[in-house]
């Protein structure tokens, strides 16, 4: 193998695929970077057995092959060259040589034979979205799934694909998101469990443009198609939780809409104590056209009171504030909905046009001791 390409396109491929790296592996050489050199294009794949990405750049290839370099040291070499051109040959000892203006390095390679071949399937089934909401598709719900380990399929997206519309679920059983977006295209109806890790790196080589990309789905694959890099990840298998009967039983005996901006502010402040505290918890004191938010500890007490348009009962209940500063934080609307069913029972956080239907956040309360 040997090829010339430019420093700049090398450094930025490397670093998209290194993602893929297999951190903390038994196996050596799924800390590797597969090099593959032919027509006129060097392709770079990496993979920890879970997520995959492949990177295509131009190159000027002198002679076809391919080989595995040790992925974080060929990532940190080639960034610090990027306003080079340079020279990758493939010597007889299995050596990759890396020359550049007057210099040149040397990088042992791994036996190639050892790095696993990824059977990817044949993908027939897909959908088309622009990439601006295939990333706020992820970035809305993702926040929010769990982070241990006592339910496997919890650390994963549940993701259904109608005709129009893609869905995005996530829970870590003490809240729910959900959002919904459209799409431009679609031949299939069919729902799946996508891994978390994977659709947080999907969601970095996604930019905020309009342009459309691809999905594929099989049986036990995903993959996302943006023409020169190709992202493939491996399903969760499992059954997702019945999310839509969790929010069919949230009927609304209270329903309040509020700023957000104000909220957020009086949130985050109150919650200054409930930290110190160690709990989180503030109450939610609902009362005619206001709501008073209180937080308690040992150094004294917060008291924020918020204006409201109030629909039904008066209310008291309490809450872990980060939730929804977590799902505030995702919401661009000026205005939200919050509807509650009792102090026991969760809340939802839902647009103020009902038609919207763009998302909807379900939070758990705390229990108050009296």
């Amino acid at each position: 193998m040997q090829i010339l390409c430019e420093g700049l396109d090398l450094a930025d491929a490397v670093l998209k695929v290194s993602k893929a790296i297999a951190a903390k592996t038994t196996n050596p050489v799924l800390e590797g970077i597969k090099l593959v050199a032919e027509d006129d294009t060097l392709t770079l794949f990496a993979t920890d057995l879970e997520l995959s990405i492949e990177k295509k750049i131009r190159a000027q290839v002198k002679e076809e092959g391919s080989c595995v370099v040790p992925g974080k040291f060929f990532s940190e070499y080639v960034k610090k060259l990027t306003n080079d051109k340079i020279e990758l040959t493939l010597e007889q000892n299995n050596g990759l040589k890396i020359k550049y203006l007057d210099s040149e390095g040397y990088i042992q390679c791994f036996a190639e034979n050892e790095y696993p071949d990824i059977n990817l399937t044949e993908f027939k089934d897909y959908f088309g979205i622009s990439k601006n909401n295939l990333r706020e598709l992820i970035n809305k719900v993702i926040f929010s799934v769990a982070i241990d380990d006592s339910r496997p399929i919890l650390r994963g997206c549940l993701i259904e694909v109608t005709k129009d519309v893609v869905k995005a679920v996530t829970s870590d059983g003490y809240r729910l998101s959900l959002t919904r977006k459209a799409l431009t295209y679609s031949n299939m109806e069919t729902s799946f469990i996508v891994p978390d890790k994977s659709l947080r790196e999907i969601s970095k080589l996604l930019d905020d443009s309009d342009e459309q990309v691809n999905v594929y789905v099989s049986s036990n694959f995903l993959m996302v198609d943006q023409g020169d890099i190709k992202i493939f990840t491996r399903l969760l298998e499992g059954e997702f939780l019945n999310y839509k009967q969790i929010i069919m039983a949230s009927n609304k005996d209270t329903v309040i809409t509020v700023n957000k901006a104000q909220l957020v502010d009086s949130l985050e402040r109150a919650s200054l104590l409930s930290k110190i505290g160690q709990n989180n918890l503030v109450k939610f004191d609902i009362k005619e056209d206001t709501m008073l938010l209180t937080s308690n500890s040992e150094i004294g007490n917060i008291r924020e009171k918020i204006n409201i348009v109030l629909e039904g009962k008066d209310l008291l209940i309490a809450f872990n504030a980060r939730y929804f500063l977590e799902a505030f934080r995702v919401i661009d609307d000026e205005f939200v909905k919050i509807n509650f069913q009792g102090p026991t029972n969760p809340c939802t956080i839902t647009p103020v046009d009902g038609e919207k239907e763009e998302y909807l956040y379900l939070i758990l309360p705390v229990r108050m001791i009296n």
